[in-house]
């Protein structure tokens, strides 16, 4: 990207000017190196949605943003549904609530080294993976509604998850306002096998060892101590969310026309969030939040099958679960005037700090756990919100690394049977169904995910506590 561009308000923080028809500025927050890399489509796409109606404050880029569709992947923009503001299937994606569950296990590193393969190899067997991946659920419409409706609450009913799970669970494991009487017949057939998969591209189920603690006094209150075995479980609403976004993506082109909102991109397709296409969206959007959420709670299940025959003493507990890919009705501050807002986080992630009322008790001295995923043979890290963040981005933070180049451009680089051999080599143990998919996902197609979430601490994001280092990746 082009800094001669951009005005320098910090080592870490970067404005776009705001020009022609941008309603507010633009912000980046990221190290100089990171910025220098990303693509132009970024800074294209952050002056883009600038101009959408009701935005407020600013549009920001995380500092893993990278091109994505209408929105940067990274984006994160709030608007004021009193102000015209504007709800965009596109500020939100295609996985909606997509997102990453962090489980201790109880166990130390050396009692699982033994076993590791074989460990790996039973999580491959139980949980399903890859493009098309179908479980042993199978709902049927009536059960389809009841899940959309009560996301994780509606898993652990079933049986697929434990009720103290729930308040570790943004929303506390259910949207409301979630309504499925609206969600299309074809989203839902695709969906009706789908319940308790990881699906394909950078999802998975990783066995992580904490390798390093930045913050001992959070990494206490979280549980965290070097050598402990973690798990991280990063999907979302599989092909049932993908269909929505697909299909409000052509209504809403045609419902910002006949509202009368120019585009600066088609791809930036929304409408008003008091029209009835926006109340609907919402709703929907909703039911596919509670979707991915009853999904990671049965991938938890299935885990906690799964250790409970290889390594009976285990105890996988949740600390934290966050989508990345979402838009929340939320109340902020802006001008000293608290404002309810529907902040779009696009491969962004909720970071809000101590004392802040959604937080369980346990969290709030220290913030909310923000849990960055690495990619495949790189570091995930764990942070902690801070209570600046608030007026920074909304109480907003990366979510990975971010890709730094494409899917095809990665398969003319690597080939998967040999990545996997390498990573066996360094110790990470990969079990996939699609080598194609493994060499699409090759650590080196990443940002440098140390250099993303140090930029995020430094730019008053979020709180580094505990580096994680991968053991062994089930992958789609």
């Amino acid at each position: 990207m082009d800094l001669s561009r951009l005005i320098q308000r910090g080592d870490y923080e970067w404005e776009l000017p705001q020009k022609g028809n941008m309603r507010v500025p633009g912000i980046l927050y990221a190290s100089r190196a990171l910025v220098e890399a990303m693509d132009e489509k970024v800074y294209e796409q952050v002056r883009n949605v600038a101009t959408l109606p009701g935005i407020v404050g600013a549009s920001y880029a995380m500092p893993d943003a990278h091109w994505g569709y209408g929105f940067p992947i990274g984006g994160v923009a709030a608007f004021d549904p009193e102000e015209g503001g504007v709800v965009s299937a596109g500020g939100v994606g295609f996985d909606i609530s997509c997102g990453v569950r962090l489980l201790h296990t109880g166990m130390h590193i050396e009692q699982i080294r033994p076993i590791l393969p074989d460990l790996m190899d039973a999580l491959f067997n139980t949980i399903p993976a890859g493009v098309g991946s179908v479980g042993q659920i199978h709902l049927t419409d009536l059960r389809m509604s009841e899940m959309l409706r009560g996301g994780a609450w509606w898993a652990v009913e079933q049986g697929w998850g434990k009720s103290e799970d729930l308040d570790h669970i943004e929303e506390h494991g259910r949207m409301a306002g979630a309504t499925p009487e609206h969600v299309s017949g074809h989203a839902r057939r695709r969906q009706c096998d789908e319940m308790g998969t990881l699906g394909s591209g950078n999802h998975y189920l990783e066995l992580q060892e904490v390798a390093d603690l930045y913050d001992s006094e959070i990494a206490k209150c979280f549980g965290l101590n070097p050598g402990d075995v973690v798990i991280s479980i990063h999907c979302g609403s599989r092909g049932l969310g993908h269909q929505i976004g697909t299909e409000f993506l052509v209504e809403m082109a045609k419902a910002a026309r006949d509202s009368g909102i120019v585009l600066a991109d088609r791809e930036l397709a929304c409408a008003p969030a008091k029209s009835e296409v926006g109340e609907r969206y919402l709703g929907v959007m909703r039911a596919a939040t509670n979707c991915a959420l009853a999904n990671r709670e049965i991938i938890t299940h299935l885990a906690r099958q799964t250790f409970a025959e290889m390594v009976p003493e285990a105890n996988l507990t949740l600390l934290y679960d966050v989508s990345h890919n979402t838009c929340k009705d939320e109340v902020h501050t802006v001008d000293g005037e608290q404002r309810r807002l529907l902040v779009h986080r696009k491969g962004a992630t909720r970071a809000f700090g101590p004392g802040h009322e959604e937080l369980p008790p346990e969290f709030q001295q220290t913030g909310q756990p923000v849990l960055i995923g690495g990619s495949m043979g790189t570091a995930s890290y764990v942070l902690a919100g801070l209570a600046e963040n608030e007026e920074r981005s909304f109480g907003s933070a990366c979510h990975g690394s971010g890709r730094a180049m494409s899917r095809r451009q990665a398969r003319k680089i690597w080939q998967g049977r040999k990545l996997v051999d390498d990573l066996r080599e360094k110790g990470i143990h990969v079990r996939s169904p699609s080598m194609r998919g493994v060499a699409e996902e090759a650590p080196d197609a990443y940002k440098d995910v140390n250099e993303v979430v140090e930029s995020a601490e430094m730019a008053g994001l979020a709180r580094r506590v505990a580096r994680l280092r991968p053991l062994g990746v089930v992958k789609g």
